[in-house]
């Protein structure tokens, strides 16, 4: 079997960044909508969500690159509560300061806790799928098993 090349490995991080940039984007995104409906808006402000598209691109390298990709981690230790806590942080103070909620403090803390709840269910959601992906790894294993012995 031959090792990934070092353009493969950087495009699978490039995949992952992406994917990670996607989901967190459209997360809030939601939060921010469900926010401006409560208030009496049936719009959003453009320049709020090209800030938070650009905001997911750049917590996601963080967390690829800085943070240990906390939300793919086998557990949550203290390593993994500092990523999420650390990323809770920027996420929220850019909230705050680009204006996302009109500067309140009741409704940024709110998204403070919903960002959150969200990095710890994408690590539920990223750790079921791991253990799929070895019952599938392993039932091709056994599979493959069976038809060499079937061969000899």
């Amino acid at each position: 079997m031959n090792k990934p090349s070092l353009w493969e490995r950087y495009l699978t991080k490039e995949i992952g960044i992406e994917f990670k940039a996607c989901l967190y984007f459209f997360a809030l995104l939601f939060f921010y909508c469900v926010y401006r409906l409560c208030t009496g808006f049936k719009v959003a402000e453009i320049w709020h969500m090209a800030e938070m598209i650009f905001l997911t691109y750049i917590v996601g390298y963080i967390q690829v690159f800085l943070l240990w990709n906390f939300d793919e981690s086998d557990e949550l230790g203290k390593k993994e509560i500092l990523g999420i806590s650390i990323c809770t942080m920027i996420y929220t103070a850019v909230s705050y300061f680009g204006n996302w909620f009109d500067k309140n403090i009741y409704v940024t803390a709110g998204f403070a806790g919903y960002v959150i709840f969200l990095y710890v269910c994408v690590y539920f959601v990223y750790k079921c799928r791991r253990k799929i992906d070895d019952k599938i790894l392993n039932y091709d294993l056994e599979l493959f098993k069976t038809r060499s012995e079937k061969e000899e």
